[in-house]
C-alpha cells in the first residue's frame, strides 16, 4: 500500500516533505516500478545539481524501455541514494523507504499544491490503467474502429449506443478509408438519392 505522507506526481514520482528545513525525498512509485519491471540501470544527479520542476533530472532503464525521471520541485541536491545506484533491487523491493533517489533543499514549498494526495493518486493510476469511468470517449472510439456485422454487397454495418442510449448505425463500404456515420433521419435520405 502506497503511503498516505507522500504526494504523489503525474509522472509517477513521489515525494516526501519536512517542512521546517524545506528538504524533500524524491522517488518513483510502485506503479512505476511495475511498469518498467525488470531494472537495468539508472543516472541519477550529483549532490550540488540543480534540478527545476518539470524537468528531467535522470533516466531509469528496463529490458522494456528507458524513461526520464521529472523533478517535481526545483531544488538543490542533497544526497543521492548511492545504494540504489549500486543496486537497483533495492528500488524494485521497496520504492517507498530503501529505494528513495534524491534529497532536495527547495526554497518553494507551494510547487506541492499542484501534487496528489495517495487516493488522488491510487485514482489516477486506476484511471491510467483503465479502470476508470473517464475513459469512455476512447471506449467508444475504440468501439468504432472495431468491425461489425458484415453485409453483402462488403459493406459493413455497426451499432452503438450515443450518450442519450439512441442507437445509431455507421456503414461503411469494405475498402473505403472515408466512414459515414449515418442516423435514422440521415438513412431516409440516403434512400431517396438511390
Amino acid at each position: 500500500m502506497r503511503p498516505d505522507d507522500l504526494k504523489y506526481t503525474e509522472t509517477h514520482e513521489w515525494i516526501k516533505v519536512n517542512k521546517k528545513a524545506k528538504t524533500v525525498v524524491l522517488g518513483i512509485t510502485d506503479y512505476a516500478v511495475s511498469q518498467l519491471s525488470d531494472l537495468v540501470h539508472i543516472e541519477l544527479p550529483e549532490a550540488g545539481d540543480n534540478l527545476e520542476a518539470g524537468q528531467p533530472f535522470g533516466e531509469i532503464e528496463s529490458v522494456k524501455a528507458v524513461s526520464d525521471l521529472f523533478a517535481p520541485l526545483s531544488g538543490e541536491v542533497l544526497e543521492v541514494n548511492e545504494e540504489v545506484t549500486e543496486n537497483l533491487d533495492v528500488l524494485a523491493k521497496d520504492p517507498f523507504e530503501d529505494g528513495w533517489l534524491v534529497k532536495l533543499q527547495v526554497g518553494d514549498l507551494s510547487e506541492l499544491d499542484e501534487m496528489m494526495t495517495r487516493k488522488e493518486y491510487d485514482e489516477f493510476v486506476l484511471s491510467e490503467a483503465g479502470g476508470g469511468d473517464d475513459d469512455d470517449d476512447e471506449e467508444d472510439e475504440e468501439e468504432e474502429e472495431e468491425g461489425g456485422e458484415e453485409k453483402a454487397g462488403g459493406e459493413e454495418e455497426q451499432e452503438e449506443e450515443d450518450g442519450a442510449g439512441k442507437k445509431k448505425k455507421k456503414k461503411a463500404k469494405k475498402g473505403d478509408d472515408d466512414e459515414e456515420e449515418l442516423d435514422d433521419d440521415d438513412e431516409d435520405d440516403e434512400d431517396d438519392d438511390d
